[in-house]
């Protein structure tokens, strides 16, 4: 079971995030991070560039945020902005602290990032995941762009 049942985390003040639909690759669950790839979404890995989206819940088609979608569905990618809160997927066999710099890791989930890592994300809650799958937790985006490390 999911440890939260959105994957937009807030502030309720605004209005819900901006949306872009792409075709889902496999593999996309949501509160995975991707890019643009033409008319379809690519999973960000540790090497990926380009502008960051949160995979959306598909409440559209009443899907729970541990539903992924079906390769080829219409997938909704949310563009993280820096004042808002998203429920991301972080890799198993991290323990994360809150304020921790969060990088991509494989499949479009998340990992602590290393000194040398682009950070993506930072983290808003303490969660040590040894669930063995990929885990939602609470974070804030740190740079809506990835970029090469310098």
């Amino acid at each position: 079971m999911a440890r939260y049942n959105k994957i937009y985390a807030g502030p309720v003040s605004e209005v819900l995030p901006q949306v872009q639909e792409r075709t889902a690759p496999a593999n996309a669950i949501p509160g995975r991070i991707v890019v643009e790839n033409g008319a379809a979404w690519a999973l960000a890995g540790t090497s990926t560039v380009g502008k960051v989206y949160v995979l959306q819940d598909n409440y559209l088609a009443m899907k729970g945020v541990d539903d992924a979608y079906t390769t080829g569905d219409v997938a909704m990618g949310m563009e993280a902005l820096d004042e808002q809160f998203f429920n991301v997927r972080v890799a198993t066999g991290n323990n994360v602290s809150r304020g921790a710099a969060l990088t991509p890791a494989a499949n479009g989930e998340l990992a602590i990032a290393s000194t040398s890592d682009m950070v993506v994300f930072f983290a808003e809650e303490a969660y040590n995941n040894t669930s063995g799958s990929g885990q939602l937790v609470r974070a804030r985006v740190a740079k809506g762009y990835l970029t090469a490390a310098a």
